[in-house]
């Protein structure tokens, strides 16, 4: 379950005997998450989610399941990570705000080659990986490293692997990732329904089988690109473009490249002095 953990206390002792493990939404120390996470009123709801993060990374750490931090470039990003570390989760995985083509991420404009996004995602990875001992699992980061060292990805967000997941909406609606939401009204819809098809009907949709294809369903710039195996032209929900839908490059593309790039030499470097036995 992903929560964004106000609530979070009254329901632990629930969630124990069913077994549900817990992801809770927080962006950092309280002046960060408060940026987009306070009441409809305008109240702070840092105190309520600490509150039970502190209670779920203690009195029912076996069901602590990790972090998710949406990356707001405005927050400092190693107050950011040292923030979520003092909850010791047993995993943080950063995401990149929803955008795409015709609604940029903040802090980039259309065509711009800046990389804020990777500029700020390489300060905590320098961080976390140069630290004496592994103080959590960073997902975005062991997915990139899996990939550049052959392997294949468990995510949507980068990589080639084919999509695996479906959503059931509350009415029945089989539906693609909910995240295509951002794209444009609609996006996620596929006309199935659990009462009338059988969920292996959804593979036989256009828009679900190009999920499928791996690097033949890439933008000739990204298969191009040298990074590309490791990038997997990135989430699909930030390609899309009004008149050419999602057959794009990510808007994050040239922090993908520059994040992955970083990642690899560092990698490379670290892995060579092993080797030599100067590590």
């Amino acid at each position: 379950m992903q929560t964004n953990g106000v609530r979070l206390p009254s329901y632990l002792a629930l969630l124990d005997r069913l077994g549900v493990r817990i992801g809770v939404s927080i962006d950092g120390d309280a002046e960060a998450n408060d940026r987009h996470r306070r009441y409809r009123r305008g109240g702070s709801s840092y105190e309520a989610v600490t509150t039970g993060l502190r209670l779920l990374s203690s009195h029912y750490r076996h069901l602590f399941g990790g972090l998710l931090c949406a990356i707001d470039v405005a927050n400092p990003p190693l107050t950011v990570y040292e923030a979520l570390l003092q909850f010791e989760p047993p995993a943080i995985d950063f995401l990149l705000p929803h955008a795409n083509w015709s609604e940029p991420p903040p802090g980039r404009g259309p065509g711009s080659d800046a990389t804020p996004y990777a500029d700020w995602l390489i300060e905590i990875f320098d961080r976390w990986y140069g630290a004496p001992q592994q103080e959590t699992s960073v997902r975005l980061f062991t997915e990139i490293m899996h990939l550049l060292l052959g392997g294949t990805s468990s995510s949507e967000a980068i990589g080639l692997s084919p999509v695996t997941v479906v959503v059931i909406e509350t009415d029945g609606s089989i539906e693609q990732s909910d995240m295509l939401k951002s794209a444009y009204s609609g996006a996620p819809q596929t006309g199935l329904h659990v009462a009338a098809d059988p969920l292996d009907t959804a593979l036989t949709l256009p828009s679900i089988a190009a999920r499928q294809l791996g690097e033949s369903a890439l933008a000739d710039e990204c298969r191009r690109c040298p990074v590309h195996r490791v990038c997997g032209g990135g989430l699909y929900a930030h390609r899309y473009r009004p008149g050419s839908g999602f057959a794009n490059p990510s808007v994050y593309g040239p922090d993908l490249h520059r994040l992955i790039s970083h990642i690899s030499d560092v990698l490379t470097t670290s892995l060579t002095a092993r080797a030599n036995g100067t590590a």
